[in-house]
Order: structure tokens, then sequence, then C-alpha cells
């Protein structure tokens, strides 16, 4: 059900003219999610009502840090938006370690599933070299310039093989669990923190090192997601939401609405 309606959001949004040809058509990627307050700023991937996935350079603060689902141009309230305080945001263990780049958020409120916010379904496998995948983020696609986007930008991108990508960097940089993707001759460039990567409607990608806004015919070093899915299952079952008893009422909401 949820594939069918990616696929209808897909084909609606790609109706919509666009002046700028690198904005994503609005609310094409209803899994998107936009991290900020209390010092952060970074995109993030929504993969359950309760839970999204970033980087782990994102640290959301919790109960001071919203995430912002259904969002598409940063400057104005739309009317799609679902904006939802922090509960906890967990990193991936071993804390503060280079080989790994990840952080589990959990939302203090579950997130309502409708056209414009939809979760994107964590890998069934890894992403194959030559495949063609989709990057999402709120950033600059001009190299060398770092000013944010209002508007959800989106790049098409390569995948790269492992050897190709090693030998682009540095001997003393640490190799993880990395993809790499973009190359010369493509639009290699989307600063931002955090970057969704998508490939064939599953999410394979949050970027690490935006290597392509420095020299376009470098890669840009994104989190393989294939090899996190287990780890993300166990923390989404370890801290699971339990339910209120039915004689209980919440005596506050933790969805806010920002003004």
């Amino acid at each position: 059900m949820n594939l069918l309606l990616l696929a209808f959001t897909f084909g609606f949004a790609g109706a919509y003219p666009l002046e700028d040809q690198k904005e994503c058509q609005p609310h094409s990627r209803p899994w998107h999610v936009k991290i900020h307050g209390g010092g952060v700023t970074c995109s993030g991937a929504l993969i359950d009502k309760w839970w999204i996935v970033t980087s782990f350079q994102c640290q959301p603060i919790p109960y001071e840090t919203v995430a912002s689902l259904g969002e598409h141009d940063k400057s104005v309230e739309e009317g799609t938006e679902q904006h939802i305080l922090v509960s906890d945001a967990i990193q991936h263990s071993p804390y503060r370690s280079p080989l790994h780049s990840l952080t589990m958020v959990r939302l203090s409120a579950p997130a309502n599933f409708n056209q414009h916010v939809q979760p994107i379904p964590l890998p069934t496998r890894c992403p194959q070299t030559g495949e063609i995948c989709s990057v999402s983020g709120w950033g600059s696609t001009v190299q060398n310039q770092y000013d944010p986007s209002q508007r959800l930008k989106c790049l098409t991108v390569p995948v790269v093989d492992d050897l190709t990508c090693l030998n682009t960097f540095p001997p003393d940089l640490f190799w993880g669990v990395m993809v790499c993707a973009g190359q010369a001759k493509t639009d290699n460039c989307l600063t931002g923190s955090s970057n969704v990567m998508v490939c064939a409607g599953e999410l394979q990608g949050l970027k690490w090192f935006n290597n392509g806004c420095e020299d376009p015919t470098h890669p840009t070093v994104y989190t393989k997601m294939c090899e996190y899915t287990r780890w993300i299952k166990e923390v989404m079952d370890k801290y699971t939401v339990p339910t209120p008893p039915l004689t209980t009422k919440s005596t506050m909401s933790t969805s806010i609405s920002i003004k």
C-alpha cells in the first residue's frame, strides 16, 4: 500500500512545472524530514510512524529539537507539515567511532501518514554499482557555495564501485560502512547535513562526506544503510512505545505548531 501511494505521489508531482530543474517536485519525497532547533539543522528519513534515521553528525536534543514532516518550502507554512518534538536520539555504538555514521531519532508523538507524509522502506539489498539513485536535501547545488535552499532539492546520481571511491580519497581517511555515489559529468553537489539517498524505492544512504561540492569529479560518501537494518530493527524493538491504558488521558500534546 505504501509503495502504491509513493508511486501515485511521484506521478502526480511529475506534472508540476518547476523553474529550478534541481528542485524536487513538491512533496514527491514524503519521507524526507527537516530536523531543526536546539542548535541542530539537518535532514533525516522517516522509516516508521515513531522513527527517523539521520547521520551521526546530526545530534537532536530531546524536547528541544523539532522534526518537521511533510515539508517542501521552508519559507512558508504549506498546510502539509507536521511539527513533532524529538523525544530520543540513539547513536550507533561504538559511540564517536569514525567507522559508523547513524543516529536513530524517536518522535514524541506518532506521525500521521497521508499523501504528504509517508515512511521510506528500509533496504532489502545493498546498492549496486552503476545503479541510479535520487538524493534530496535543502542545500546548495552550486559548487563551493553553501547557502541553504528554501525548497527541497533533488539530484540523480550513479552508485560508484568501492575501489574507485577508495582511490579517490587520502589513505588516512577512515573507511567505514560507506557507499559512494556521483561522478564527473553528473549533478554531484548538494550541501546540507544528512541528505537522503533512495534507490529503487528503498533507503540506501545518508550523506556522510560532501566531496562532490569540493570537486565535481569526486563521489559523495553516504552511510551504507543496507548494513544497518538489523541494528535499526533492534533499536525500534527495544524502545517500543508503551500503549497507555484506555482510561488514561494524555495531559500534554507533544505535537507543536510552528509559527
